[in-house]
């Protein structure tokens, strides 16, 4: 006998399904096995997530890495026997950048190499360029008044040096199962708070200071790394916008590099830098796309269970835990089930979103074009938030009634320990009966709480049930998110092959479900809550609106 939620009784068998005293949540057991003996024995999850990472690399949306990785993943998922498999359309999303070379020395008072990389969509040097380094903080008009006529040819340093942590938080870690009670317990507070005017004013400060930088002639602006230990976090900056100011180059240069520059600069002494920085612009093909493919369904093949990760990544590392392991065990589940020879009540449709670094656009577009549509945004405080297209009366569209829940996987690398319902109490029930035959496996969890920061927002914030699992954290807050170190040697192939079980099993029981899924109340005409940008982040940057509400283990902001 098991301990069923709120005090019922579930009862497990070695013969039939699950059942819930009260509610039938039938969970085939017999499926069960053949998933976790498909999924641990012949796993290809670490295959699909080398080819992703190794082999096309770093994903930027708008890059022709990503193109090609929506090209790859569409052949193998249809080798894999899917159908249907097709890049959808989306956008314009403006202009795509790479990156092909970075190379950064200081050459003044001696020559020394550092640590340090380019934000995307900021322009290369044009060859091999020097300049005098100049620490100047630039947070608000003030600055840019006393600073101005004083910058040109200089590579500006935004910020003091930056205080070091002592090196004794551990970087790799695990849910204990106090935190995951803990977890477990609803917090009416989890939303936090959002400041729609001062999140405003530093996007339309940093549009301010790149045409200001561009017009002082500043050769580049440096900022220091949020981590230590010579990790470098970077993201975006400039614009992808077609005809609009980048500004000037601008770097991320490890903490500890960046400190002793500082430190030399403070002692008076003449430092000097020499760059060479190799980027490009595509403005080729302005639009996006997400990969998608299906396992038709039968009886209810009208009917649609999603899952889904999304493929594009940041420019620095290989974007392997961030998203690569998401996309490779979204992939490995649908093989698994293919490789069974399931056939489901529902269509499975797995979809590959793009992206999702600049604010959940490629998942907000299918949504938008599939599902059910909001008003565009109707002046430029809406477009520059991205995020507040959600305002306004919600459109449903035929699949809106179509789909029966959505699946996602988007924090780092560790073992699924459970899901969230997204404040959805029918769900509990529901996720606790099928995470019973996977409590082995270290998947126990079920909290009436939401997540936020990744794709299934876009399927909640319109009234389809959207999940996203709990992760262990591993290293992903510590190291690897929107680093260099996002790398394939960081994923865990035990946790991946763990987590690709998992996601079968919850895509097969919502395929084979009698009914669809349970929904909550469409949502009301209001926003969801928007992020605001790192306290610590320069001015310079442009803010990535996709940032995840405690107490998501998706480190805020992106």
């Amino acid at each position: 006998m098991r301990r069923w939620f709120a005090g019922s009784l579930l009862v497990l068998t070695s013969f039939g399904p699950l059942q819930a005293a009260g509610r039938e949540e039938e969970v085939d057991l017999g499926m069960m096995t053949r998933i976790r003996e498909e999924g641990f024995t012949n796993s290809q999850v670490m295959e699909t997530a080398e080819e992703l990472t190794d082999v096309l690399g770093p994903r930027l949306t708008g890059s022709p890495k990503l193109k090609e990785a929506n090209e790859w993943t569409k052949s193998q998922l249809t080798s894999w026997g899917l159908s249907n498999a097709h890049l959808d359309p989306w956008g314009p999303f403006g202009r795509g950048w790479s990156l092909e070379h970075v190379s950064v020395d200081m050459v003044a008072p001696f020559r020394t190499p550092l640590i340090a990389f380019p934000k995307a969509w900021t322009p290369g040097t044009n060859g091999v360029v020097r300049g005098k380094v100049v620490q100047a903080t630039l947070k608000d008009q003030a600055d840019l008044d006393k600073q101005k006529g004083k910058l040109a040819g200089a590579i500006v340093f935004l910020n003091p040096a930056r205080a070091l942590a002592a090196p004794d938080q551990a970087l790799f870690k695990r849910y204990s199962e106090t935190e995951l009670t803990d977890l477990s317990h609803f917090d009416p507070a989890e939303r936090g708070n959002f400041n729609r005017e001062e999140f405003l004013q530093r996007l339309r400060f940093g549009r301010k200071l790149r045409a200001w930088l561009a017009e002082e002639k500043v050769l580049a602006v440096v900022e220091p790394s949020e981590r230590d230990g010579g990790v470098v976090r970077v993201m975006g900056g400039g614009s992808r916008n077609v005809g609009e100011e980048t500004g000037p180059l601008a770097l991320v240069m490890a903490a500890e590099h960046y400190n002793r520059v500082i430190r030399l600069v403070e002692e008076k002494k003449e430092v000097e830098l020499q760059l060479d920085v190799q980027a490009t612009f595509h403005d080729g093909d302005t639009m996006a796309y997400n990969t998608v493919a299906e396992i038709p369904g039968t009886d209810k093949a009208g009917e649609i269970v999603m899952l889904g990760a999304h493929l594009d990544s940041w420019h620095s590392g290989t974007g392997a835990t961030d998203n690569a392991a998401g996309c490779a065990v979204a992939m490995e589940a649908v093989r698994i089930l293919k490789a069974l020879g399931v056939k489901p009540r529902r269509t499975i449709r797995i979809a590959l979103w793009t992206g999702e670094e600049q604010g959940l656009l490629g998942s907000r577009a299918y949504v938008q074009q599939h599902v059910a549509s909001r008003p565009e945004p109707k002046d430029e405080d809406e477009r520059l938030l991205g995020m507040g297209r959600v305002r306004g009366p919600i459109t449903t569209k035929p699949d809106h009634a179509k789909i029966s829940a959505y699946f996602n996987l988007d924090n780092g690398t560790g073992k699924v320990r459970g899901v969230y319902t997204q404040r959805n109490a029918a769900a509990l029930p529901i996720f606790t009966a099928w995470l019973e035959p996977l409590h082995d496996l270290g998947a126990v969890t079920v909290t009436n709480r939401s997540t936020g920061g990744t794709d299934h927002l876009s399927f909640d914030g319109v009234g389809v049930p959207g999940f996203q699992f709990i992760q262990d954290q591993a290293d992903y807050g510590t190291r690897t998110h929107h680093t260099n170190m996002d790398v394939f040697d960081r994923l865990q192939k035990d946790d991946l092959m763990q987590a690709s079980v998992v996601m079968a099993a919850f895509v097969y029981d919502a395929a084979m479900r009698p009914e669809m899924f349970p929904r909550k109340p469409m949502p009301v005409d209001k926003p969801e809550p928007s992020p605001s940008p790192s306290p610590s982040a320069s001015p310079s940057s442009r803010p990535e609106p996709d940032a995840a509400p405690s107490p998501s283990p998706k480190p805020s902001p992106r």
